[in-house]
């Protein structure tokens, strides 16, 4: 079902306002829109400064977040890289750190790791506070080289936090090693084999989508339309507000052929919203419709004889 674009861009703010920083993909699942038009929306609200987006990665995709849930990315710390894991734990537990006393690859992580890594200069030195503590902290004294035992401290925290998570996942009896390995991989192509046809099958989809979308917004872009809003989005069809020279909406199908009925919804849509309109699809409208419309371009009226 068709749904108003102003009213999809309440539900995305009132979602990410009670969830805090989230994926696309979780919108695409509460709103019923494909990740593509998900995608979409969020760009819109971006473009409008009412959501930003993280540095950082959940898989290829970054988090939408309201301005000042900046802290709640602490909530996915775990997607870090393990040097940026690494400099995302020492910030947080010193508080303050001085560029020039860390190695290499621990300056390079802190500078990856935008979300968390806050950096500012004191006599002619680069230090880097932690997102959620203020500069006004800062003492010289506090800021001390760092010591190995430290760092090696907060990575052995981080690997007997991950040995726990897989001794809870083992069977409570005894196994043969082998009987443990033959079962696990009898597990495993069990559990891939249906999600590869399901990945197949959305990807598919996904770029049916993504094909449509991209081909109309190509379409706009060359004829130097600008877009104002999405009003109405759906499977086969978009419903864009749009202006050159003056505002009117384009009503672009995702089909080759118009029916009727086609017609009559978009001149009804074009009536509520009081705007001319255009209709766009990838194939030619049926030769009967062109006659139609040039023959009612100068028609006045149509009256009935008593």
């Amino acid at each position: 079902m068709a749904q108003n674009g102003v009213q999809i861009k309440e539900k995305v703010l009132s979602l990410i306002k009670t969830n805090g920083p989230i994926l696309p993909v979780f919108i695409a699942q509460q709103t019923g829109l494909s990740i593509l038009f998900a995608s979409a929306f969020l760009s819109e609200l971006i473009s409008d400064r009412e959501l930003k987006t993280s540095n950082m990665r959940v898989g290829s995709s970054p988090l939408y977040l309201i301005p000042g849930q900046e802290p709640m990315l602490e909530n996915y710390s775990q997607y870090l890289k393990n040097k940026e894991k690494e400099a995302y734990l020492l910030l947080k537990e010193r508080k303050f750190l001085k560029d020039k006393d860390l190695e290499p690859a621990i300056r390079v992580a802190l500078r990856e790791i935008k979300d968390f890594a806050i950096a500012f200069q004191k006599e002619d030195n680069i230090y880097w506070r932690y997102l959620t503590i203020p500069e006004s902290e800062f003492s010289l004294i506090e800021v001390k080289p760092i010591p190995k035992e430290v760092i090696e401290k907060i990575e052995e925290k981080e690997v007997v936090a991950e040995v726990v998570e897989i001794i809870e996942e083992e069977p409570a009896e005894p196994v043969l090693e082998k009987e443990v390995i033959k079962s696990e991989t009898k597990k495993h192509l069990k559990h891939e084999k249906s999600p590869v046809k399901k990945t197949k099958k959305q990807t598919k989809e996904k770029d049916k989508n993504n094909n449509f979308f991209n081909k109309v917004k190509e379409f706009l872009t060359q004829k130097q339309i600008e877009i104002l809003d999405i009003l109405e989005v759906s499977v086969n069809k978009i419903i864009f507000k749009v202006r050159k020279d003056e505002e009117y909406i384009i009503i672009a199908y995702n089909k080759k052929k118009l029916t009727e009925q086609d017609i009559i919804n978009s001149g009804k849509k074009a009536q509520e919203l009081g705007l001319p309109y255009k209709i766009i699809l990838f194939g030619e409208p049926l030769k009967r419709f062109g006659n139609l419309i040039e023959a009612v371009k100068n028609l006045k009226d149509i009256e009935k004889i008593e």
